[in-house]
């Protein structure tokens, strides 16, 4: 009876002990935890990683944002030109396809601006200068003629996309920078909280994958937007060499019909 009792007494104890172990494991993670959730962040939001970002990570983020605006603005100027170019480029070339004269294709073409309208003025002018006589000579000089006003034309259509190669090469660049100070900045806020807790090293992290996101979505529609245009650039300057042969063989037709004036010239 005795030692009944007094095993009771020991499995009471032995109850008791546990349940002190228990809140003494349990009560610092507790508290630890609610440590962890008061120095989180409570916006961890793009926007608010960006406000709480350091101050040249939010410039890699600015200067990234501005790269990427930069970008759409090219788009879209460039794209509105090329369809308003290539529009006037195909008019002028079907009235070059037509049966008709350097002088009747110059002066219906006087008022305009384009590129075509150009090149027909252009050969206009030699054509004046030569004294209306057609020769080899006067072949080579127009064809020296329309191969500068395409070069300037190309050179006209193609500005702006050079912004769009350099965009699409150091975007990635520069946001790889602001991951790297992110990261930087949050193993000093290990160094300093003398701690590896998730609450001083996160935000640092998602500051520098912010970074690096940006560089990313300023980079890749760089690209793909410069390949576009330059394919359409090409379209158009195909276009233009289209209209610059057609002159020549207009020049040429001219030159054939008046064989007998040409020799007399000669003569």
């Amino acid at each position: 009876m005795h030692q009944t009792v007094i095993g009771t007494k020991i499995r009471r104890c032995l109850k008791a002990n546990t349940l002190i172990a228990f809140c003494v494991v349990q009560l610092p993670a507790a508290s630890f935890a609610a440590t962890d959730s008061a120095l989180l962040p409570s916006n961890l939001s793009p926007w608010g990683m960006f406000v709480n970002a350091d101050i040249v990570v939010k410039a890699v983020m600015i200067g990234l944002a501005f790269a990427s605006l930069v970008t759409w603005t090219i788009w879209l100027a460039k794209t509105i030109e090329l369809r308003r170019k290539s529009t006037l480029a195909r008019r002028g070339l079907s009235l070059l396809e037509r049966d008709t004269a350097l002088a009747d294709a110059e002066r219906k073409s006087r008022d305009g601006s384009d590129a075509v309208a150009q090149i027909i003025q252009s050969a206009a002018r030699e054509a004046s200068l030569s004294g209306g006589i057609f020769d080899d000579g006067f072949k080579e000089r127009i064809a020296l003629r329309l191969d500068r006003v395409e070069a300037a034309m190309s050179r006209q259509i193609a500005r702006g996309t050079g912004v769009l190669a350099t965009i699409g090469a150091t975007a990635p660049f520069v946001g790889l920078f602001g991951t790297v100070w992110g990261i930087m900045n949050a193993f000093i806020g290990i160094s300093e909280a003398h701690t590896t807790n998730l609450a001083v090293v996160a935000p640092g992290i998602a500051e520098a994958l912010l970074a690096t996101a940006l560089g990313l979505v300023a980079a890749i529609p760089a690209v793909v937007i410069y390949n576009h245009l330059t394919r359409s650039i090409a379209a158009y300057r195909a276009l233009l060499g289209d209209a610059s042969v057609q002159v020549l063989l207009l020049i040429s037709r001219e030159g054939d019909r008046r064989d007998f004036r040409i020799a007399r010239a000669a003569e």
